[in-house]
């Protein structure tokens, strides 16, 4: 071309090995081996099927004529009401339906949400991190992401001092990103750990970004406070939607909600101008927008999702009995989302370390990815080529621990029966090798 295309470094900052694994699994499959897919939290993929009461909701709405129509570019008007009176009825952050903006999926809006900050401001957000907010945080900054510490060896929880730090000595920071419940995690944060946040945030200035996806999917007894409940006069904006809820992932559906934004001008137009950026869009998915007050509404919907969450606390429990005993895992029960992140603990990982593969062409496969790669790679390398188990390395998810991430998502229970017992059972011949 007549000039270079790319910004300097946007790929390296655009990776997403969450679905990159799948393309190492795919070429293991084209060679004979069966594969269980550990890497992606799609609860359809999974075996989960909506019930036909939802499904008859979304097929009779497909015989109204304005379901294939353009909606307002900023979501449908009886939605986002409906959206903003469950949100006030917390008791929290008072909003209306002008506080509230429709994208088509949330990898859509935090592409746009970091799309439009100034080249000189930065968003820290938590590490381990989530690949979609890191990677667009970081590619739009043209910089390495910036982090805090989650610690392990606390639930997970974050080290508030690292937070406190970081934000101190760094005023190129605006906001401070949260994921609640979380992923990679499975972590909830408990009310003051929030508090906290919002404190720090308050203190220097700041707005709190916080990914709520996964606010209704808890279990095992925890409850997860929504930002509004704890923003107080803090400038903040929670991110929600219906694909893991539903759950509906195809739907390509889900919203932002601001807080506050009568407190800071500067803050105020910023959520301008993702509304104006939504307009020169048209607008988001119609259908799975009009669905959310009918399905939400439904005297079914809570009993149904309370019957949803138990199933996967259940599988959180079993995960946690056939893993949580490995001596050289740092293992935390997770009680929110539907991911575990377990790590190794530190020294035992060796380079030379091997698991036995029955398939000689698969086994070249392997032998070629483990070059130079980290440690954890390589344990995962090996896992999908002797045990046909795709997981994700946790090293890809922005942080120096080495560990793999998992999900809870299995409703076969012989086929989870099957994966855990393999990862557990692939652990020990690995370290042993």
């Amino acid at each position: 071309m007549r000039h270079k295309l790319l910004v300097p470094g946007a790929s390296e900052e655009l990776t997403y090995e969450i679905r990159e694994i799948v393309k190492k699994a795919k070429q293991i499959q084209a060679l004979g081996q069966e594969i269980l897919w550990e890497n992606i939290g799609d609860p359809i993929q999974k075996h989960n099927t909506l019930p036909v009461w939802i499904r008859e909701i979304i097929s009779e709405m497909t015989k109204e004529n304005s379901t294939y129509s353009y909606c307002n570019s900023k979501g449908d008007p009886a939605t986002r009401k409906f959206l903003a009176d469950r949100t006030n009825a917390l008791g929290g952050a008072q909003i209306s339906p002008e506080d509230i903006l429709f994208f088509s999926g949330l990898g859509d809006a935090i592409s746009t949400f970091y799309q439009y900050f100034a080249p000189n401001v930065r968003v820290i957000g938590p590490s381990p991190a989530y690949s979609t907010h890191s990677s667009a945080e970081a590619a739009n900054a043209k910089a390495e992401p910036i982090t805090y510490r989650l610690d392990p060896d606390n639930h997970w929880y974050p080290d508030l001092d690292d937070l406190r730090n970081k934000v101190k000595y760094n005023p190129s920071i605006v906001g401070i990103l949260l994921i609640n419940p979380d992923n990679p995690t499975g972590m909830v944060y408990p009310r003051e750990v929030l508090k906290e946040i919002v404190d720090i945030a308050r203190e220097y200035r700041l707005f709190v970004l916080c990914d709520e996806i996964y606010t209704n999917i808890v279990y095992n007894g925890a409850r997860a406070w929504k930002l509004a409940e704890v923003i107080e006069d803090v400038p903040g904006v929670a991110m929600k939607g219906i694909s893991k809820e539903y759950p509906w992932p195809g739907s390509r559906c889900g919203w932002l909600e601001f807080y506050n934004r009568d407190r800071d001008a500067d803050f105020n137009s910023f959520c301008e101008t993702l509304a104006q950026a939504k307009q020169i869009e048209v607008c988001s998915t119609t259908l799975p927008q009009l669905s959310i007050p009918r399905v939400m509404s439904d005297p079914r919907y809570e009993p149904y999702r309370k019957a949803l969450n138990e199933d996967i606390g259940r599988r959180s429990s079993r995960i946690s009995a056939i893993l949580g005993e490995v001596p050289e895992l740092i293992f935390n029960p997770t009680y929110g989302a539907f991911y575990n992140a377990i790590v190794f603990k530190p020294g035992v990982l060796k380079p030379h370390q091997r698991l036995k593969i029955a398939n000689p062409k698969v086994q070249g496969l392997v032998e070629q990815w483990v070059e130079g790669v980290q440690d954890d790679y390589r344990f995962v390398y090996y896992l999908l080529g002797a045990k046909g188990i795709c997981v994700v390395p946790l090293s890809s998810f922005c942080t120096e621990l080495q560990g793999f991430r998992v999900t809870l998502l299995e409703e076969d229970p012989d086929h989870l029966e099957q994966i855990f017992t393999g990862i557990r059972d692939a652990v020990r011949e690995y370290l042993d090798s």
